[in-house]
């Protein structure tokens, strides 16, 4: 781990104002999007969420470096600072560390706005993947009016056993249900009753939710290895809501198929798992991706991790909305008030663990994707 700074230390980070445009690819039409720069940052970034007034939060995780921010807002002036104060974020992965890892963020994965004036924070609580710290894995719900944190919900060995990772969330419209994948040893998605904030780990080891056997993530027509040759297998991890709330949708980093089941399933305590498994349904092969996210149109988008690029499923078609060289391994989608969608680039390519060279530390960016004729 690296020497970390202060957690109160404010990270700087970029506004392109004049942000070059991606070049089309040769068989682009002129409506083609366009890739935009909005933030470079200095630490490994994977999720971002848009408010709906406008806010932006990012989150670093503590994967290769012992990030000195967790959860950050960006400002206005262009920078970041932490969220919701210095305290949740000052947990260190240091052995004198004696802060408690049930009130402090230890390895944030992701953070997604709702539709009720909260901010929700994703941590499995393993930093670089590995073993879980005890009392760490939770869902922390943050109140953007007052700033303050508002809820906790704790999981336990059951909800989140150790080999598993949390990765991304979605929530019903009603603001009842939370759905979270697991992308650890074990694959599985949660169900969290956000009334009595009780989970249900589910689909716990089915096929929809494991690494496909026979895939092998490349990079730059390279198989993406680490020096002892293992390669990259994470389960159950994108993950996407329909607009309505009835229809859930995820799958294997390392893999393929896109699953989707009704929500009303996965919200029935009383069904046994082998009825469950039977609601589950193949939706179509892709390719592998990390984030998902279902615009305000209904429109699917992918992120197509192996070819620098964003794609779209408009009912059955799926096509390149935008490819950039410079967009390295597309991780987490949010959309804006006006439409706009946000997309983060994690560079998980670039890091020690393939490429041991480059040290703990990446740099990487924040996007946005130009759609023109888009009503944004």
């Amino acid at each position: 781990m690296t020497r970390f700074t202060p957690a109160s230390a404010v990270v700087a980070f970029t506004i392109l104002a004049n942000a070059s445009f991606a070049q089309e690819q040769p068989s682009a039409s002129p409506d083609t999007a366009r890739l935009q720069q909005v933030a470079s940052f200095e630490h490994q970034v994977t999720g971002v969420t848009v408010s709906t007034d406008g806010r932006i939060f990012v989150n670093f995780p503590r994967w290769t470096e012992d990030a000195p921010i967790s959860v950050a807002e960006v400002t206005r002036d262009g920078q970041i600072k932490p969220y919701p104060d210095d305290e949740w974020n000052s947990w260190r992965n240091d052995k004198k560390n004696q802060m408690s890892a049930g009130d402090h963020f230890v390895c944030v994965q992701s953070v997604v706005t709702d539709a009720h004036g909260g901010l929700w924070v994703v941590d499995p609580a393993a930093p670089a993947t590995a073993s879980i710290v005890a009392g760490g894995p939770k869902l922390v719900r943050i109140d953007l009016k007052a700033n303050k944190v508002a809820r906790v919900i704790h999981f336990d060995e059951t909800a989140a056993p150790q080999g598993s990772y949390l990765n991304d969330v979605r929530f019903s419209p009603d603001g009842q249900y939370a759905y979270l994948t697991d992308a650890g040893a074990k694959g599985a998605l949660l169900v969290v009753n956000l009334q009595t904030g009780k989970a249900r780990r589910v689909l716990d080891g089915h096929p929809s939710t494991q690494p496909e056997k026979d895939v092998v993530v490349t990079t730059d027509g390279q198989a993406l290895r680490r020096p002892d040759g293992r390669g990259v297998e994470f389960a159950a991890d994108s993950l996407a809501l329909s607009t309505d709330g009835r229809t859930l949708y995820w799958k294997a980093l390392t893999g393929r198929t896109l699953y989707r089941i009704a929500t009303n399933a996965l919200q029935n305590p009383r069904l046994s798992e082998k009825d469950l498994e039977a609601r589950v349904e193949r939706v179509t092969e892709t390719e592998p991706t990390d984030g998902l996210w279902i615009d305000k149109r209904g429109r699917l988008y992918l992120s197509a991790i192996e070819q620098d690029a964003v794609k779209v499923r408009d009912g059955n078609r799926i096509t390149t909305l935008v490819h950039d060289k410079r967009l390295l391994w597309p991780d987490t989608f949010s959309e804006g008030p006006d439409g706009t969608v946000y997309v983060t680039s994690s560079h998980i390519q670039d890091m020690s663990w393939f490429k041991p060279e480059t040290g703990p530390r990446l740099k990487t960016q924040l996007w946005r994707i130009e759609q023109p004729g888009a009503q944004q």
